[in-house]
């Protein structure tokens, strides 16, 4: 199977440079990232932080000098960059790392020719960016615990009760289980995931889990089964089982 391709297109305006080795790694599971380009002013200051990580990371610095004062050039260029990548054809994805909801019409117009897009933002990234993206994964989840500030060293792993509290993630869960259940009622963990991953941006990372089915076994929302020699994992919703029908009562002479 032929690995994937994925450009690697940078903010660096907009987004912190603690998390690019997170946001490499999490790449790495989706394909190779062949294209990694770096947007921004290098003469300013204000991007020192990001200079240190661009050879370490083998990340191409892309120059762009802030013509005008108050506009933001970089988004432009990103923008052609990523057309231009577009229609040469030697990538089959795109991860954009930025905070800016600007980005979110480019996101639509990769997807509709075809391109997955996976987004990296910070936690001020606004909604309509954060929905657009194929999936989304806030970079204060990938940033190495040394390199955290205190607040957000208290980040961890969301609680069975701050899972269940989560209405949307209880939604889609429950949604995406009963749309891919079989006759019985079970649903293969892998073709769960493949719906979550078909019908929104959503990432178990954001909640603190490495895996789906972790995540799943911390809700407390399913009954599981472990099949094929506890290499499958099959969850039918909880709820199922309260839907039972109750035997008549016998008739007395």
């Amino acid at each position: 199977m032929q690995q994937k391709r994925i450009a690697l297109l940078i903010d660096c305006d907009n987004v912190s440079h603690n998390a690019v080795s997170g946001v490499l790694d999490e790449l790495a599971k989706y394909g190779m990232v062949n294209v990694r380009h770096a947007h921004g002013d290098w003469k300013s200051d204000h991007l020192n932080g990001w200079v240190e990580k661009l050879h370490p990371s083998a990340i191409r610095p892309m120059q762009q000098f802030a013509y005008t004062k108050g506009k933001n050039a970089t988004d432009s260029a990103m923008i052609i960059d990523a057309m231009d990548l577009l229609y040469s054809r030697n990538v089959d994805a795109f991860a954009l790392m930025t905070s800016d909801s600007d980005f979110t019409p480019l996101v639509l117009r990769l997807q509709e020719s075809g391109f997955p897009v996976y987004g990296f933002g910070e936690k001020k990234t606004p909604q309509p960016f954060v929905d657009a993206c194929s999936s989304f994964i806030y970079v204060e989840n990938l940033i190495p615990v040394d390199e955290k500030s205190p607040v957000e060293q208290q980040s961890k792993r969301k609680t069975r009760n701050e899972l269940r509290g989560d209405t949307s993630v209880v939604r889609l869960l429950r949604t995406a289980a009963e749309q891919t259940a079989g006759d019985d009622g079970w649903s293969h963990l892998s073709k769960v995931g493949e719906y979550i991953h078909n019908n929104s941006s959503f990432s178990v990372v954001n909640y603190g889990y490495q895996k789906l089915g972790d995540l799943i076994r911390a809700s407390e929302l399913f009954d599981i089964n472990m099949r094929y020699d506890g290499t499958a994992m099959f969850i039918r919703d909880q709820r199922k089982q309260a839907i039972t029908v109750q035997p008549a009562e016998s008739e007395t002479a």
